[in-house]
């Protein structure tokens, strides 16, 4: 008898070791095949194959804040500009709706490049909302091609009001905007303006040197080939990064991160994920 109880006490033994293995083989596999995302919605997808590895929320519609001015900058590149015209800040450029803060001061002057650079890399709503108003037609023609732009994209749940990204009506999917964010990669300019650490501006007498609204853009581990921020109490934190590990590219859409650096959080955290599935 007392063999026998030994014997099950070693098979009892054994299975809850095993039991033991199994679960945490799952917590391992649960982990790899899902990254932990607190935001309200997004989006990976391997650029190299066009597959969607991960998404959350993504065909819902969400204001976008400054993610917007990467259709600006679509618009601004496709009209054919002249990028060394002088473009001058004026009072109907400045922020009515969330009264935010800019260093471009009513009367700056600037040419529509610097404009374009700093509304990319330092997501100056000033700069934006000028590039707007000196297009062909003004600014309602301009919010008006963002808008065909976006159906000509396949964008079918994204609207645009403005083009700063300040009001709520500026909303898209995580998916509609993986369609433009693919779009704008076209553009060397818009690359480059993007992922700029730093620039200096010369609007009046004082230099100006903007930095990259984009913190991840100083990490040496990251490889950012395009890149836009955005916030505003609607959208929350939002971000959408190209970036190149290993062999391969990945688009990661980040919308509605609800603290400061939720939105880096997610990202750090998909792009471990990443090196593991790899």
């Amino acid at each position: 008898m007392l063999r026998i109880n030994s014997v099950y006490r070693g098979y009892i033994r054994l299975s809850l070791l095993l039991l033991g293995f199994v679960i945490s083989s799952l917590s391992q596999a649960q982990m790899i095949s899902r990254p932990s995302v607190q935001s309200r919605s997004a989006l990976v997808i391997d650029q190299n194959t066009g597959k969607i590895l991960f998404e959350k929320n993504a065909r819902q519609a969400y204001p976008i804040a400054s993610l917007s001015k990467l259709m600006t900058a679509v618009v601004v590149m496709e009209s054919k500009p002249k990028l060394e015209q002088k473009i001058e800040v004026r009072p109907d450029d400045r922020d009515v709706l969330k009264r935010t803060h800019s260093r471009l001061t009513i009367g700056s002057v600037l040419t529509r490049r610097d404009m374009l650079h700093i509304a990319l890399m330092s997501s100056e709503n000033r700069a934006a909302s000028a590039l707007s108003r000196a297009y062909p037609g003004g600014r309602a023609a301009f919010v008006k091609r963002m808008n065909q732009k976006a159906r000509q994209l396949g964008m079918r749940q994204t609207h645009f009001n403005d083009p700063t990204g300040l009001t709520p009506r500026n909303t898209a999917s995580a998916f509609d905007l993986s369609r433009m964010f693919n779009y704008a990669y076209r553009f060397p300019l818009i690359r480059q303006f993007s992922v700029d650490k730093t620039y200096t501006v010369y609007p009046g007498d004082r230099p100006l040197v903007y930095r990259n609204s984009n913190g991840l853009i100083n990490n040496p581990s990251w490889h950012i080939e395009l890149q836009k921020t955005g916030f505003t109490d609607e959208a929350g934190h939002c971000l959408l990064i190209r970036t190149t590990s290993g062999r391969h590219t990945y688009l990661i859409v980040i919308m509605g991160g609800t603290g400061s650096y939720t939105h880096y959080t997610d990202a750090i955290h998909i792009k471990n994920w990443l090196s593991h599935i790899a």
